[in-house]
């Protein structure tokens, strides 16, 4: 019934003509796309990336278009699929073409419409963290990065939103701080705000969520990783002028604020508590490190983007979900070149 179905559309609008045919039956060529696709009878569906087409597509009549609708909305999973990956073989230009129905009145046409809208804003989300990967160096926006890392798994988030969400607990505390105060009277308010006022912490009970790794998860929820805390840590004190880097510990994140009178480490993750350099040399040995005084150093912002894509790899290779762990790999890649 599949087959009927796909080769009529076929006929009727001419869509197989200009695309390379994988056979014929009683002269209507049949539907070739570039990714592999059970048969109708098969209950499994496999899953594709049909992006790249194999040929230039030539561009889609009225009636091609009205077709595609009709069985993009077919309730046969096979259909979905097939006609799914006719579309997106078209590339990004089908977007806004597929935009107004994620508003029609049938629920599954507007599923699916939505989803292929989000697959090429993901897309393009992808291409522009990848870009900004390459060409910036090791003092990089770490925030902007993070922000851009984002978009790829959530392409529709209002970053700007977000930024202005940070700006405030900003204003927030530099109405609260003694800014002549010593550094630990000023982090103890920071801290006070952040975590007993506003309850950020680290997400203990659900470690490898990937959502700990995502700045708009982190704070939508108030829950992260220690990473993802201290770089919102460091983007508020940021916005306040405060000299507040990043360490990267052996298997943990923290911040380090410089003064003259000595530095000072601070652990998001636990809830902004305060540490010497004494105690994160216990927590190092405590750990089964040895010590290495390049551990207190401040790492780079490219550093820090680095470290949040190697985490979300090893995550994702943990949940076996290879096709998000081959998309962070990318960006390991470019963040190392």
């Amino acid at each position: 019934m599949c087959r009927r179905k796909l080769r009529r559309w076929q006929y009727e609008t001419g869509a197989g003509a200009s695309s390379r045919a994988s056979g014929r039956r009683g002269g209507a060529p049949v539907l070739h796309v570039a990714s592999r696709v059970r048969s109708c009878n098969s209950r499994r569906v496999i899953p594709m990336n049909p992006t790249v087409a194999t040929a230039p597509q030539p561009p889609l009549t009225e009636s091609q278009k009205a077709a595609l609708l009709t069985l993009l909305a077919d309730d046969d999973p096979n259909i979905h699929q097939i006609i799914r990956a006719k579309i997106l073989s078209h590339g990004p230009a089908m977007r806004d073409w597929m935009r107004p129905h994620r508003l029609s009145s049938d629920a599954v046409l507007r599923r699916r419409a939505a989803e292929i809208v989000e697959h090429f804003d993901r897309e393009s989300a992808d291409n522009e963290f990848v870009a900004f990967c390459l060409t910036r160096g090791e003092d990089l926006d770490a925030e902007l990065g993070a922000w851009l890392l984002a978009q790829t798994q959530y392409p529709a988030i209002n970053t700007t939103a977000y930024q202005a969400l940070l700006d405030s607990y900003a204003g927030d505390l530099k109405v609260r701080i003694d800014f002549g105060a010593p550094a630990d009277q000023m982090l103890t308010t920071i801290n006070q705000y952040l975590f007993a006022h506003l309850g950020f912490s680290g997400n203990e009970q659900n470690y490898f969520d990937p959502e700990n790794s995502y700045l708009n998860c982190v704070l939508d929820r108030r829950r992260g990783n220690p990473i993802s805390l201290c770089l919102v840590y460091i983007a508020i004190a940021r916005r306040l002028r405060l000299p507040v880097a990043g360490v990267g510990l052996p298997g943990h994140f923290l911040c380090r604020f410089q003064s003259t009178r000595g530095d000072l480490y601070i652990d998001p993750f636990h809830r902004g508590r305060l540490l010497t350099r004494a105690d994160c040399i216990k927590l190092l040995i405590n750990t089964g490190h040895e010590f290495y005084e390049g551990y207190l150093s401040a790492v780079s912002p490219r550093k820090i983007l680095l470290r949040m894509c190697s985490n979300l790899h090893h995550i994702y290779t943990r949940l076996e979900h290879s096709e998000e762990s081959n998309r962070l790999h990318r960006y390991i890649t470019a963040l190392a070149k």
